[in-house]
This record gives C-alpha cells, structure tokens and sequence, in this order.
C-alpha cells in the first residue's frame, strides 16, 4: 500500500508483513460450512422409500465427519477456536465454566469472555504461542466458576497447516482433580492434615512464578510496543514530510496552473479573435461569391474536393455531401475531355491555364484554371472559375457573320480593292486588285503601300490622299489618279477611300477602292466629301 494508506479497522482481514514498506497479508478466514440445501420431489411409490431411504442415508452421510464430532462432544476436553485477536470462530461442549458472556453489548472475544482467574494466563499463553509459534500450556490455574474454585490446565496450540488455518489457534480446557482416582480415605485424610503454612507457601510461590511470567510478558510487549510505536513515528515523520513536500508541490502546481490558466485564458480570448476574424473572413469571402456568381471549386492535391459555390453546380453535379470526394468521381455537364489533365498540369507547371469550354446545355464558359497558394506560399491545390461568355460568344458569331459577310462583298467587287493600317501597310487586297496589276499576294499583304511592285504605287497624289485629305475627312470619292504603271502601262484612276475604326483596337483602318477609266473620256471629280 501506499505510504499514507491503511487497513483501516479491517485488522481481521490482512497480516501485516512489513510495516515500513505497508505490506500486507490477506488472512484466509474460514468459511462457516452451511448443510446442503434439499428441494423436494414428486412423491414415489411407498414400496420404493421404504426400500432406498436407508441406503440413501448411509450413501450421504460423512462418516468422519460424524465420528470426530460425536468425540468432541462426548470424550474430548473443550475447546475454543480463535484467531490472533482472540475473536471467538468456534466452541465445543461445557465452555461455561471458563468463558462467561461480558454484561452489556455482546462480545465473542476470548478476552472478554474469560473468568476471573483465567484472564492473565490467558493472555500470555495466548501471545507466546503466537510468538514462538509453538505449543504452550500453563498447569495448575484457579478458575473461579460459580462461587468455587477449579483447579485447571490451559493449553494453546496454534495451526500452521492447513494454509487457510494458518493464523488460527485452539485454546483447551482440562479441569484437573483435587484428589488423584482411586486414593484412599487414610491418604485423603494425610493429605487433608498438611500444614496450612506449606500450602500458602505453594500458593504464594505458584502466583510469584505467574507474576514473574506475566511480567516479563508485560515488559517484552511493552518494549514491542515501543519499537512499534517508534517505527510509526517514524513513519508518521517521514509521512509528514512526504506530505509537507507533496503540499509544496500542490502549491508549485497550483501556481503554475494558474499561470498556465491565465495563459489558457488569453490564448482564449485570441483564439476567439481568430474565430471571429475567420468566421467575417469566411461570411465576406461567400457574399463575394455569391454577388460575382461566378462558378468556382476549390481542389486539394489530390483533386480533392474542398469548397465550392452553388453557382459551380450548374457545370458539374455537385452536392455538400462531396466535399472531400475526387473530382475524377464527379459527373460533369461540360462537353470537354480534358478537364483533369489540365489540372494535373497546373500543378505540375505552377502556370495557369485558360481555355473556352462548353456546357450540354450550348452554354460557354472561360475556364481558368491556377494554383491554389496559401498565406506562406505553399501550393495546396488549384482553383477552376468559370466566367459566363454566352453573350460575347453570340456577338463574336455575329461579328464573323458579318466578316464574312464583307468579305465575301470585298472578294465580290469589280473594282480593286485595298485595306490598309495607319502606316499604308497593305491588311489585304481583294482578288480584282490581283487581276488588274498583276501582282501575286505574297508579294502584297504586309507590305507598304509605296513599295508595292518596285516602287510603281509611290504616287504623289496617292500620298497627299491618304496622308492629307483623309485624315481630315471619313471619306474622299472620286479622286483622279493618272500614272504608268511598267506591267499595265498607264492607268487613269478615280479613288474612292473610307476610314474604318475597330472596336477591339482604336488604330484606324483604311479601305481604298480604285475605279479603272483609261477608256473613258470622263471629267474627274475632284471634290472630297
């Protein structure tokens, strides 16, 4: 046990072994033996009791045992069972005459029960047996029973075998007789006239050899006791210390806990402050979300599924219930097949990635894919968004309607056609310009307008046209141009030009049409509108 632990008032139950170390030894208490418990049965033919009810009895009954409890009842001395605290455990026949009952509450001590006379020597007996763990038996004891004396024998016998009476001990009684059987009445009556003097001598040196014995047995329990009382009070020393260190200790630990407490409490009160911060953060970060409605999903490094928002589900079936699922089991309503490459190779190459995609429903979407980074710049996945561009996809169809539209008018034309930049470099000719001056379209498109042909469009008034007048005006029509050309010979012109602005960029564009009237005898027209 530990060192400020105890047995407490069950001293019955355990042997101490060592007190200093508070070792203790269980006590094997002898269970009361119970007769066996009979149920009762059907009743049977009178023929069949009558014949198996003696067989029965012989069959059952412990031979042995009735024979060693009919002699302690009849033949043998009485006896008393205790244990080492002098409790009662068992009583045979005729016990009365030694052990009387105390007055008061009932007590089945030895000790207690004793007659006058018995007491003492009961006592020692009882505490050298259980010293010198061997027999002891004290002769010639005046036992006073009922107003009279009795001369007896105590002896006590303590049990080392079996192992569950170990601790145990029998106390028997022998009365002895005044007069040895069989003596005669001339002997009775020598005996009768011994000198009184002789016998109060006998007397008075029995109860001096008693005293002697009794004392000594006093004064070997009080030095016991002493040295018990001694090593309790060391052990109640070092148990004071022990306690007064554990009590400094209780208090070291209690002023730590404290600090550690008030440390607690301010990590607390911090934690809360991130609580609060991340639950605006998260509240601010979903609102945005939600006003920009763009679909967006969130994956770990394992095309994991983190987070996504309820406008991503139009494009990939999504549930709550798939948060921490792959993407790679999710069902997705875009009409593209490379949608987990591309997020692979995101992560491999750290460079984002953009690509139109479109949904089953005819719904395009720009699809950009990046690296998820965290605050300490750690690659922790990628973000898809996907940006709604239906409405820019039908104007470009339109837009290229239209292109196509007037291209197919440009290539149409009979006239000769130009399209030019701010800088006269040739955008591109229509096929009747091919035609007309002879000229392949290699050597055309890209090329500035004065280097077209070796020089043959290096034309004065072609210049102070486009350089001057157009500039000033949208449109010039009618514009007389007269020069030799060294493949088609000379030409007569009249120039129609435009100023064209695009929408995606705010370089002008020119658009030069030239009518073809060598063989006409017609006046130009020299107005600009």
């Amino acid at each position: 046990m530990g060192s400020s632990e105890s047995i407490g008032s069950f001293t019955n139950l355990f042997t101490p072994k060592d007190n200093k170390w508070k070792l203790f030894e269980r006590r094997e208490m002898p269970l009361a033996r119970k007769e066996p418990l009979e149920f009762p049965i059907l009743p049977m033919p009178y023929e069949v009791r009558v014949k198996d009810s003696t067989a029965q009895k012989y069959s059952e009954a412990n031979i042995a045992d009735v024979a060693q409890k009919v002699i302690f009842q009849t033949i043998a001395p009485p006896v008393v069972l205790i244990n080492d605290k002098g409790d009662i455990l068992y009583l045979t026949r005729r016990t009365g005459k030694y052990l009387e009952p105390p007055v008061g509450k009932a007590n089945m001590n030895i000790y207690a029960m004793a007659r006058e006379g018995l007491r003492a020597e009961l006592g020692i007996a009882i505490r050298k047996s259980l010293n010198d763990k061997a027999k002891i038996t004290i002769r010639g004891l005046r036992v006073k029973t009922n107003g009279s004396d009795q001369e007896i024998n105590l002896t006590v016998i303590p049990f080392e075998e079996p192992e569950m009476m170990r601790g145990l001990m029998v106390v028997q009684f022998e009365d002895v007789e005044d007069h040895p059987e069989g003596a005669t009445p001339a002997a009775k009556k020598r005996a009768k006239s011994v000198s009184g003097l002789e016998a109060i001598n006998s007397e008075l040196e029995k109860e001096l050899q008693y005293t002697k014995e009794h004392l000594q047995t006093v004064i070997e329990e009080m030095e016991t006791s002493q040295e018990e009382l001694k090593s309790t009070n060391e052990e109640l020393q070092s148990t004071n210390e022990e306690l007064q260190s554990s009590n400094e200790e209780l208090i070291t630990s209690k002023e730590e806990m404290q600090s550690l407490n008030e440390e607690l409490t301010t990590l607390n009160s911090e934690l809360q402050s991130k609580n609060d911060e991340l639950s605006d953060a998260n509240n601010d970060m979903k609102n945005l979300f939600n006003s920009m409605q763009v679909p967006t999903i969130f994956l770990d490094n394992d095309l994991k599924i983190k987070r996504f928002t309820p406008q991503a589900m139009r494009i990939v079936s999504l549930i709550q219930g798939d948060i921490g699922r792959p993407i790679t089991d999710i069902v997705s309503n875009l009409q593209y097949e490379g949608l987990i490459e591309d997020i692979k190779e995101v992560l491999q190459t750290l460079a984002f990635k953009e690509d139109q995609v479109e949904t089953k429903d005819g719904t395009w979407y720009t699809m950009r894919i990046v690296p998820y980074r965290t605050a300490a710049n750690v690659i922790d996945g990628v973000v898809i968004t996907f940006s709604d561009i239906a409405a820019l996809k039908k104007l470009e169809g339109s837009l290229q309607e239209r292109t196509k539209y007037a291209e197919s008018i440009f290539n149409t034309a009979r006239e000769p056609m130009l399209v030019l930049r701010g800088d006269l470099r040739i955008i591109s000719a229509n096929p009747s310009f091919y035609r007309l001056f002879r000229v392949p379209p290699k050597e055309t498109e890209g090329q500035l307008l004065y280097d077209l042909g070796n020089g043959q469009w290096n034309i004065p008034a072609l210049s102070k046209l486009l350089l001057e007048i157009l500039p000033a005006d949208t449109t010039v029509e009618g514009f007389l141009v007269e020069h030799d050309f060294p493949q088609i010979g000379r030409k007569r012109m009249l120039l129609n030009a435009r100023r064209l602005m695009q929408e995606e960029s705010h370089e002008p564009l020119i658009l030069l049409a030239m009518e073809d009237i060598t063989d006409r005898n017609l006046e130009p027209h020299k107005d600009a509108k």
